[in-house]
């Protein structure tokens, strides 16, 4: 979420320019949320890739087992926090108002 926050922040300006020239609020939401789930599904991708590759090896004789509802767990996870966490700052960009965000420096 903080992180989305600075993306919003950081991007006011450009929101501002979109607002301007008719971009509706659904427009704004929807570009911050798409970015926020793939930030997490590549998170994912990541998370599931290291584990993945550690369940490679014996640890004291035991060797893991990965199951593959688990995997689709983690990406399912994954979703819902990037949509959980990416509403809040959707929501405050979209909630700008065009000529405030233009003056924003």
């Amino acid at each position: 979420m903080n992180i989305m926050l600075v993306t919003v922040t950081e991007r006011t300006r450009e929101i501002g320019i979109r607002k301007a020239i008719g971009a509706q609020r659904a427009d704004i939401i929807g570009q911050f949320l798409i970015e926020a789930v793939l930030l997490s599904l590549f998170g994912a991708v990541v998370g599931v890739g290291v584990g993945l590759v550690g369940s490679q090896f014996t640890i004291v004789g035991v060797t893991p087992v990965v199951a593959p509802y688990s995997v689709f767990l983690a990406f399912g996870v994954a979703l819902v926090t990037g949509l959980f966490f990416g509403i809040y700052p959707a929501n405050r960009a979209a909630s700008l108002r065009p000529i405030d965000a233009l003056r924003y420096e």
